[in-house]
C-alpha cells in the first residue's frame, strides 16, 4: 500500500486553486483562525453579515483533521446515544444529540447553497455489535432511541445477512438521516463559496503568536475586533487552553473500486456507513466511486504523542475486516494514511468566550465533522449577537472548567498520554453526572460521580 491520503487525489482537476499566504498586516472586523469544519462554518455564518472577515489556515482548508477523516456525517462520534443518556439524562441527551443533527443540516445547507461537489453519499448508519457485550450495547442503544422517540431498526443474528455480507456480528441497529462526504473536497468547496462572498482566505499561514487582538504569522499579521479561534493541535505558546485538548490517532485505508458483485457481497441492499462496538473500533463505508474506505487503530498508537506511520496498524485492521468478510478477501487496498483528531477529556467539545478577553471565542476538541460545524456556527452567532433561546446551555455543557475524573493539575504531573485515556474511558463507559436535565447558564455541568 502507498502511504498517501486518498482525499488529496480527489482534488486533482478541481477549479479552486490554493490561496496565497498572508504577506502583510491586515485589519478586519472578525478573524477566524483555522480552516477546518469549525472555522469554515464560522466564516460561512459571518459571510454576508456586513462585517469584514478574514480566515487564516496553516495548511490548506481541510488539510488537518477535516480532510483526513472518513467523512461520516452521523451524530455518533465516540459517544453513543445511550452513553449520553447515562451521563446527562433524557433531556440532556436530547440537547447534545441535537448538536450534530443540526451540524449535519448546516453542512447540507452549505453544500446546497455553495453548489459544489464533495461526493455526498446518503448512507444510513449501522452500529454493529460484536459478541455478547456488543449485543448488549445494541440493546442499550435501541432502548435509548425508543425513550427519546428516535426511529431505528434492530437486526439480530442471521437477520443481518439481509443488509450486510457478514455473519460475524451479534446484532446491529440502523437509523436514517446520515451521510458520507469527502471532507477535503467539502472544505475546499466551502472555501470557494466564502471567497465568492468576499471573505479573505489565506492558506499556508500558520498563526505563530496571538496576543490581544492580533494574530501573527511568519509573513504578516491580522488585527481584528473579534476572533474565532478554531485551530487544532494547539501549543501552550499559542493558547492557554492547550491543556484542554489532546488527540487520538486513527488510520484509514482505501481499496481499488469494487466490482458490482463485490458491492452486493458487502451491502446486499444499499450502501451503509458502519462501525462496531469494539473499544478501538473499525469503521467502513463506500465512496461514490465505489471504493471501500476502512479505518481503525490500535491501543498502542491511538494516544501516541507522535504520528505512527507504519502500515502494521492498518494491516491488522484490514486483517480483521477480511476475517469478518471472507467473500471480500481478494479486494486490494491501495493507499493508507493517518490522522490525529483533536478531542477533550470527556469527548465533548469545549466552546467558550475567553473571560479576560471576551472578544476571543474558542472552539476546541470537536470530534466529528457535524459537531465541529455546529460549534463553529454557534461561536459565529455569538459574535453577531444572533443568539437563540437556550444557547446558554451549550456554554454550560461545553464549559472549559467542567469536572473530569483526572483533573488538569494531576494531568500536568502524569501527562496527557495517560490522563486522556483514563478520562475518555470514564466518560464513555462509567461517568454519571450528578445533575440531570437542563444545565443553567450560571452553573457549569456538575462534577462526575460514580
Amino acid at each position: 500500500m502507498l502511504l498517501q491520503n486518498w482525499w488529496y487525489t480527489t482534488l486533482i482537476g478541481t477549479k479552486r486553486s490554493i490561496q496565497p499566504p498572508l504577506k502583510d498586516d491586515r485589519r478586519c472586523d472578525v478573524l477566524v483562525i483555522g480552516g477546518g469544519a469549525a472555522g469554515l462554518a464560522a466564516a460561512s455564518r459571518l459571510a454576508g453579515s456586513g462585517k469584514k472577515v478574514v480566515l487564516v489556515e496553516k495548511n490548506i482548508c481541510g488539510g488537518s483533521s477535516t480532510g483526513k477523516s472518513a467523512g461520516f456525517l452521523t451524530p455518533d462520534s465516540e459517544l453513543e446515544l445511550s452513553q449520553l443518556v447515562r451521563r446527562f439524562g433524557v433531556q440532556g441527551a436530547k440537547d447534545l444529540w441535537d448538536v450534530p443533527v443540526r451540524g449535519i443540516s448546516l453542512m447540507l445547507d452549505m453544500m446546497k447553497s455553495g453548489g459544489f461537489d464533495c461526493d455526498l453519499q446518503k448512507q444510513d448508519s449501522l452500529f454493529l455489535g460484536k459478541g455478547p457485550k456488543g449485543f448488549k450495547a445494541v440493546e442499550e442503544e435501541a432502548e435509548s432511541r425508543r425513550t427519546l422517540g428516535y426511529g431505528s431498526r434492530v437486526y439480530e443474528g442471521s437477520e443481518l445477512g439481509s443488509v450486510l455480507g457478514s455473519v460475524g456480528y451479534s446484532s446491529a441497529i440502523r437509523y436514517e438521516g446520515t451521510y458520507g462526504v469527502d471532507g477535503l473536497r467539502y472544505a475546499q468547496g466551502l472555501k470557494g463559496a466564502l471567497l465568492d462572498k468576499g471573505v479573505e482566505v489565506y492558506e499556508s499561514s500558520e498563526v505563530l503568536k496571538f496576543s490581544g487582538h492580533t494574530a501573527t504569522t511568519h509573513m504578516g499579521s491580522v488585527t481584528a475586533d473579534q476572533v474565532v479561534f478554531c485551530a487544532d493541535k494547539l501549543s501552550p505558546a499559542l493558547s492557554p487552553y492547550s491543556w484542554n485538548v489532546y488527540h487520538e490517532q486513527t488510520f484509514l485505508s482505501i481499496t481499488e473500486p469494487l466490482s458490482e458483485r463485490e458491492q452486493r457481497s458487502l451491502f446486499p441492499q444499499q450502501p451503509l456507513q458502519c462501525w462496531d462496538s469494539d473499544l478501538v473500533y473499525s469503521y467502513f463505508r463506500l465512496t461514490g466511486a465505489k471504493r471501500l474506505l476502512l479505518g481503525g487503530g490500535s491501543l498502542l498508537t491511538t494516544y501516541a504523542k507522535n504520528d505512527a506511520t507504519t502500515a502494521r496498524v492498518i494491516d491488522h485492521v484490514i486483517g480483521g475486516f477480511r476475517h469478518m468478510f471472507p467473500n471480500l478477501g481478494g479486494v486490494k487496498f491501495t493507499q493508507y494514511w493517518m490522522g490525529r483528531i483533536d478531542m477533550t477529556r470527556d469527548l465533548l467539545p469545549t466552546v467558550l468566550r475567553e473571560p479576560r478577553a471576551p472578544w476571543v471565542h474558542h472552539v476546541l476538541g470537536c470530534v466529528g465533522l457535524p459537531w465541529a460545524t455546529f460549534c463553529g456556527d454557534f461561536a459565529a452567532r455569538q459574535v453577531l449577537a444572533e443568539k437563540e433561546t437556550g444557547d446558554e446551555k451549550y456554554y454550560a455543557y461545553f464549559d472549559a472548567e467542567r469536572k473530569f475524573l483526572v483533573p488538569i493539575w494531576l494531568e500536568r504531573a502524569i501527562g496527557k498520554r495517560l490522563a486522556f485515556p483514563i478520562n475518555n474511558a470514564w466518560a464513555k463507559y462509567y461517568q454519571r453526572d450528578v445533575r440531570h436535565g437542563h444545565p443553567s447558564s450560571a452553573s457549569p455541568w456538575a462534577a462526575a460521580s460514580p
